[in-house]
């Protein structure tokens, strides 16, 4: 377990190794179960959204456009939709589900079928906002400590929001299984959907 305060600097050097989990779920040698802690409350279920081309968002980006940005590939629908047949196998058939306004995102959540999925906009991306960081993390960060994670809450988002939280840089589709520990970010285990 790495405890990871959600600064700038501790970031920098929070980027060792965490416990990794493998595609189907099961944790590697000497980690703990995430499947278990996210089904006993108290964290979180972190998502980058799945496969989408590209970096960033395109000139003429518009939030609510989804013409004007980057979209889930077939290829990412498809990993969308394992992820949630991976929540229901590991005994998660329903969960609070929030996401970044951002398509890519939208369209990840709502293919999990976990559940009704809501806006957050602490979720959505600053890539090209990156002096608002520090305030939107927080932010999320915040609400994160508020919540009653039970039912699970699973909170699909971009790279840039989930590094600038935990200091992992994950993959299309990666989970991240999060607490919260006084001030910090505690990353109980990664699953790997690719």
């Amino acid at each position: 377990m790495k405890t990871i305060a959600p600064t700038r600097r501790a970031l920098l050097t929070a980027l060792p190794l965490l416990p990794l989990v493998t595609m189907l779920g099961s944790p590697v040698a000497g980690s703990e179960d995430p499947w278990a802690a996210l089904r006993q409350g108290g964290h979180v279920a972190l998502i980058r959204h799945a496969l989408a081309p590209g970096t960033g968002d395109p000139a003429g980006f518009t939030p609510g456009a989804c013409d004007t940005q980057r979209n889930l590939s077939e290829e990412g629908r498809e990993q969308a939709r394992r992820i949630g047949d991976l929540f229901r196998e590991n005994g998660i058939p329903q969960a609070r589900v929030f996401t970044s306004a951002w398509c890519r995102s939208r369209e990840t959540a709502e293919l999990l079928r976990l559940g009704p999925v809501t806006a957050l906009e602490p979720l959505d991306s600053f890539f090209r906002r990156r002096s608002e960081g520090d305030d939107q993390t927080r932010a999320l960060a915040d609400w994160i400590a508020e919540q009653d994670a039970l039912p699970p809450i699973v909170l699909v988002t971009h790279q840039v929001n989930i590094t600038a939280l935990t200091g992992v840089f994950p993959g299309s589709g990666e989970i991240l299984i999060v607490g919260r520990e006084g001030e910090s970010t505690v990353v109980r285990g990664r699953v790997a959907t690719r």
